[in-house]
């Protein structure tokens, strides 16, 4: 198959197409060390934060850090809330209530009376936001009893018992109890009289529902220390005694009361400096309770997220280019590549107890790192967990997260940078070579053109070969090629013109040999001299034979030049033709054939004619059975003539030679002039016999001037079955 310059380059150019893949590798080489370097970024964040709580036990010891070990339901966290929350005694926007609350039932029963079947059990969740802690308690209860209206206990009914310590240390016991349905009833209890004494800093509501009730309240969290207990009552009949209590501890005893841990205040704005980082930001202490947070793992893209903001937003687009990168490209790119999302969803860590490898590592003193995939699998976060130690102790953690979407926008935006900027090269370079190949392929074409217009096809030099101005090897070659056909033509036009002088040249020697023969011949001659005599003047007649040939081609070409073309009938040309044939050539049949009798062609009708005459004589000289076809059909617009013999078949390599110059088959006849000259023996004829007349294969070249003069093509061709050669001449037809 043969492949074009233009072809060839194009796929040569094809190689650049492997920049992209090199591009993109590099791209992925240089998103893994973001990586590390985003995880060592991190660390270095956790590391600093830790540093600054370091040997700082004032922050931990009033949120019950130091305990060996903590009981669940009894040491109690108050979990951060977002939102505010309404006291309404509906639990609907309290954050994941069910799974925050703690359920007390019978292994949580304080006191009961004898042979008494404890019915009510209860969920508690607590909670902080601003400053104020929040608890709200869903009470399972079969029979639920209101404080009378003229009662004076607040004991004799279904009520509360909140038990904590203040800030101070001092043990404060607190009742609730409702003599109805909405806004609590809060009381506190005299340390040294015990009586109720009716207060407003806590706040609340107490609602039945079909189960019990709810109660949601609140208080300061200036009167709240760092233990904490709650029980409820239970009584079935109005006005008698609680037959039992269920809670978190003994409210009555200070020293059964359980801790409460409430995310610190002061640790909250040491961890909320550091959020500017863009992480999620976490502090918990020994038991893995949370002390303070900041940050957003949606949001939680770290450093790289501003820097691949900045490059997005860098340098000044126009608008078409802008629509096509969004348009066109951009959809076209995230077919490879994974855009990064803030949409996902991530299983927030339990506040009251975080878990994970990293955190066990920084408990036990190790900084670790770790990988692991949103819950939805929508996004990478990387969590770093660092020590913080107080007194050569670990006494909590500092857990500091960021998902690699920040890195993910960086190399997108790389690689969108990356692929444009490639793209635009290789289309830029492919459509240079393209252009480059086609000047190149049109500059080479065009020397061709010129050089098949220059010569035709039998090797004759029409025109010259116009020089290319081109500086470069083409040029050169143009120019090369332009000086040969130049000499070239110098060189036909000598070997035309050589026949012409050589005969001008010969006839004058021939004749003055001539004349000495005939003058010779007037003396008296000895008989055996008479025939060398005759031998001389038969080799005169040869010779003159011979340059009559010679000039006959020159002849012939320049009266073609000089003769007006007119329209005539090529069929009674070639009818009356074959009259003469069959006169001359009386021993052959000429088999003649023409469905049309009428086909004009335009030309000269005396050389169409002599066309006629060398085929047929040569048709007839290679006949080897004295017959000779001539067949003259139309074809659409052109005339074709065949002329057929039977006899030998034209080599392979001579049927393109045939109608050049000076091209003869004629073999037998060379030896017979051959041997005739080189006799001894002198011969008893004046003039040699046709057979020994010298051919020089014009015949045919004259017939091929004489068509191309009449605008048609002339060709050979061996015939099989029987075997010969056939001769075509195709010749355009006239109006």
């Amino acid at each position: 198959m043969r492949i074009g310059l233009r072809t060839k380059l194009l796929i040569l150019s094809s190689f650049l197409f492997t920049i992209p893949w090199f591009g993109y590798q590099y791209v992925w080489e240089m998103e893994k060390y973001l990586r590390y370097g985003q995880e060592q970024t991190i660390v270095g964040t956790a590391r600093a934060l830790a540093t600054t709580l370091h040997d700082r036990p004032n922050l931990f010891d009033n949120q019950a850090s130091f305990l060996a070990s903590v009981e669940k339901g009894k040491d109690l966290y108050g979990f951060q809330i977002r939102q505010p929350i309404q006291l309404d005694g509906r639990y609907n926007d309290w954050p994941d209530f069910e799974g925050k609350a703690h359920f007390y039932e019978d292994s949580n029963i304080i006191w009961q009376e004898p042979n008494q079947t404890v019915s009510l059990r209860f969920n508690a969740a607590v909670g902080k936001y601003d400053k104020y802690l929040y608890l709200f308690f869903n009470v399972v209860d079969d029979k639920l009893v209101f404080r009378g209206n003229n009662a004076r206990s607040i004991y004799l009914n279904d009520h509360l018992t909140l038990s904590l310590t203040a800030p101070d240390g001092e043990h404060q016991q607190y009742i609730v109890s409702n003599k109805n349905a909405g806004w609590i009833e809060s009381f506190q209890l005299d340390n040294q009289t015990n009586r109720p004494q009716p207060i407003n800093y806590i706040q609340g509501v107490w609602q039945p529902n079909n189960t019990g009730y709810n109660v949601e309240l609140r208080l300061p969290l200036d009167y709240v220390g760092n233990k904490i207990g709650f029980s409820f009552a239970d009584v079935d009949t109005p006005s008698s005694k609680a037959t039992s209590l269920v809670g978190s501890a003994n409210t009555s005893d200070p020293e059964q009361l359980g801790t409460i841990l409430v995310p610190s205040p002061e640790i909250e704005r040491i961890v909320k400096g550091m959020s500017y980082t863009q992480s999620s930001i976490w502090v918990i202490d020994k038991h893995q309770r949370v002390l303070a947070s900041a940050g957003d793992i949606n949001s939680a893209s770290g450093v790289w997220r501003s820097t691949a903001s900045t490059n997005a937003n860098s340098g000044i687009w126009p608008t078409w280019w802008h629509w096509l990168q969004t348009n066109l490209l951009h959809p076209l790119y995230y077919k490879v590549l994974t855009k990064p999302t803030q949409d996902f969803y991530d299983q927030l860590y339990d506040e009251s107890h975080l878990a994970g490898e990293h955190i066990e590592q920084a408990l036990s003193g190790e900084v670790h790192s770790q990988w692991r995939l949103s819950t939805d699998k929508q996004a990478v976060i990387l969590s770093a967990a660092y020590p913080i130690y107080i007194d050569e102790q670990v006494q909590g953690a500092v857990i500091v997260e960021e998902t690699t979407n920040g890195i993910k926008t960086l190399r997108n935006k790389a690689l969108e940078q990356l692929f444009t900027s490639i793209l635009a090269i290789l289309l830029v370079g492919t459509i240079s070579f393209f252009f480059f190949a086609s000047r190149i392929s049109n500059r080479i074409r065009q020397l061709r053109n010129h050089a098949e217009v220059a010569i035709d096809e039998h090797g004759r030099v029409k025109e010259d070969l116009p020089a290319l101005k081109g500086n470069d090897e083409i040029g050169d070659l143009s120019r090369s090629f332009s000086t040969a056909v130049s000499r070239l033509t110098q060189y036909n036009q000598y070997l035309e013109n050589l026949s012409s002088r050589l005969s001008h040249e010969l006839r004058t020697p021939i004749a003055v040999v001539r004349t000495s023969i005939e003058n010779l011949s007037m003396y008296p001659i000895p008989e055996n001299a008479k025939a060398y005599i005759e031998r001389a003047e038969s080799g005169v007649h040869r010779l003159n034979h011979i340059i009559t040939s010679m000039t006959e081609a020159t002849r012939v070409e320049q009266l073609l030049q000089r003769t007006e073309k007119q329209s005539f009938n090529a069929y009674e040309v070639i009818a009356s033709c074959i009259s003469g044939f069959k006169q001359i050539h009386p021993e052959t049949t000429f088999n003649f054939q023409a469905p049309n009798q009428k086909a004009n062609v335009l030309g000269s009708p005396e050389h169409f004619a002599q066309m006629l005459e060398k085929i047929v004589t040569n048709a007839v000289e290679f006949s080897c059975d004295a017959q000779v076809e001539i067949m003259l059909i139309t074809v659409k617009k052109n005339l074709i003539l065949t002329v057929k013999n039977n006899g030998e078949l034209l080599p392979e390599t001579m049927e393109n030679r045939l109608f050049n110059s000076m091209v003869s088959l004629r073999e037998e006849a060379l030896v017979n002039s051959e041997s005739s000259l080189q006799s001894s023996q002198p011969s008893s004829k004046s003039q040699p016999s046709p057979n020994s007349q010298p051919h020089l294969g014009l015949g045919l070249f004259i017939a091929r001037l004489i068509c191309e003069y009449h605008q048609g093509q002339i060709s050979a061709q061996n015939c099989f079955d029987p075997n010969g050669v056939q001769i075509n001449i195709e010749i355009p037809l006239t109006e």
